[in-house]
């Protein structure tokens, strides 16, 4: 970079015109703010080559509006015409704006209207752009078209159909496709941990590994590891760990990240310390949420309250997840004063609105600490609705405390909120048992028969030999089944006999 100084201030006082190479050099250190200033100000001719050259970095670094204002000027100018790159370019800028597609088809119809023909490059980058916006209408007709589909083009259509939740018509194309890299295995195994398909995520994870012999990359890893945090596959997420260690895929924040959360929620908020330790500089906000929720989620809610001080000292700001995990370090120590102050501090300190989850935190705060009518009194003070979380954590407070009366009110804005939801009934059901009010539990099971209401059965998860297996009550559907029930039926003798007998052990050796 300072010889690229020192060759500017060399063609500026000798006039000699070097800013063509200048500008490819900055760009190819993606200086690109270094780049255009030479280009606006310095350039006397600028050529469609360097036009090109700006929107592609501006596209490859996620600047979509810089792309589309300097493709604006760029056509205002008759001696540089956009070739069929400059469009290529502008929609894969536009694929990563937040807003509307409205900008992508307004170029579309540009490059229709200006005459360009088609190539495997317009295709590919026409379908990215449609399937990245969620236009998934658009994208499948482009993709439709082409004469010759690409691997990328695929791709595209693939993670399009996935992001968007049409799992089923991604798995289809998915398996159509002529050949695949790990970018197609990866688009599945985001799209179904997206969309809260964690099962299935890793089942496509271990097919990649087990069957196709794909190696995974960093965005792949990134990708499964909250499927392995939601399941409890600690076998798994501790082999990726090898895997990104071996790789060198650590230092990408988003796998460390992702490691902190899958050790926290797993159960070893030990190793997910040590990975945030080893994280050090390379930290980010989402590095500390992570790591304060576990301690918060684990009880140790001291250790938690002092990680968040520690990062405010290090000079992080904090956002609306970092309260939500502040918040409930409190709940887990009984913390109301120090709850409240968090809460209020939201605002006053750190000009953040609290919102609907922060009051959630606090409502179950309270509740858990007794003080119901506070608790009533914030929800009905709140900004906004409050859903069902809202409503569920007083129930269950209610619940806990035995409050009919509230238990009764609270009900009812749950039946009307969730009215398919058996779970508030049950809760309602057990309050008034608990309080031996057995004609509010007729009542309840009398409106859950004629709502024909079931309570789903529970299952659990359980992971052996790297394959989660679920288990729903008095399941047989395993081929194991007898063995598993074999075995329990063995430990369950064990704890009666050990009811009975507690000192057995000891009895037995004095006899020896």
């Amino acid at each position: 970079m300072k010889q690229l100084k020192e060759i500017h201030a060399h063609t500026l006082r000798n006039g000699i015109d070097h800013t063509k190479y200048l500008i490819v050099k900055l760009l190819s250190l993606s200086n690109i703010s270094y780049a255009r200033s030479l280009f606006d100000h310095q350039l006397i001719f600028p050529t469609t080559f360097l036009y090109n050259k700006l929107l592609q970095a501006y596209a490859s670094h996620a600047l979509p509006y810089q792309c589309l204002s300097l493709f604006s000027q760029m056509l205002s100018h008759s001696s540089t015409p956009p070739n069929t790159y400059s469009f290529t370019f502008v929609f894969t800028a536009c694929a990563t704006l937040p807003s509307s597609p409205k900008h992508g088809r307004a170029i579309h119809a540009l490059f229709l209207k200006m005459g360009f023909r088609f190539d495997a490059f317009v295709f590919t980058s026409l379908v990215d752009m449609y399937a990245k916006s969620g236009v998934l209408e658009y994208a499948r007709r482009v993709f439709d078209e082409m004469p010759e589909r690409d691997l990328p083009s695929w791709n595209s259509i693939v993670a399009g159909y996935a992001k968007w939740g049409a799992l089923a018509e991604a798995n289809e194309l998915f398996e159509r496709m002529p050949g695949r890299n790990v970018v197609s295995w990866t688009a599945m195994v985001s799209g179904y941990c997206q969309n809260g398909r964690f099962e299935e995520a890793m089942e496509v994870f271990l097919m990649m590994e087990r069957e196709a012999g794909v190696r995974p990359n960093e965005v792949t890893l990134a990708s499964v590891l909250p499927a392995c945090a939601k399941l409890g596959a600690l076998e798994l997420g501790e082999r990726i760990d090898r895997y990104a260690r071996e790789n060198g895929f650590l230092r990408n924040v988003f796998v460390a990240n992702a490691l902190v959360e899958m050790y926290a929620k797993c159960g070893r908020i030990d190793k997910a310390q040590r990975m945030f330790e080893e994280m050090g500089r390379g930290r980010n906000l989402c590095s500390w949420n992570s790591m304060i929720m576990g301690l918060a989620v684990h009880g140790r809610w001291k250790e938690g309250l002092e990680l968040f001080h520690e990062m405010l000292a290090s000079g992080i700001t904090p956002d609306d997840i970092t309260f939500v995990a502040v918040l409930l370090a409190c709940t887990h120590g009984g913390l109301v004063d120090h709850g409240w102050r968090f809460f209020e501090s939201m605002e006053k300190e750190f000009s953040l609105s609290p919102k609907l989850e922060h009051y959630g935190c606090m409502v179950d705060l309270l509740g858990r600490s007794g003080q119901l009518d506070e608790a009533y009194a914030l929800i009905t003070s709140m900004p906004m609705s409050p859903d069902s979380v809202v409503w569920g954590a007083l129930l269950g407070a209610c619940s806990f405390y035995g409050h009919v009366e509230m238990a009764e009110r609270v009900a009812e804005f749950l039946f009307e909120l969730e009215p398919w939801n058996p779970g508030n009934y049950v809760i309602l059901s057990n309050v008034y048992a608990a309080s031996d009010r057995w004609d509010g539990v007729a009542k309840v099971r009398i409106q859950m028969k004629g709502n024909q209401m079931k309570k789903a059965a529970g299952y659990s998860f359980i992971e052996s030999g790297g394959i989660v297996h679920k288990f729903i009550v008095e399941d047989r559907s395993h081929q194991r089944s007898d063995e598993i029930y074999a075995l329990l039926d063995e430990v369950m003798a064990n704890m009666k006999l050990l009811r009975y007998f507690p000192n057995l052990d000891s009895e037995l050796e004095n006899y020896e």
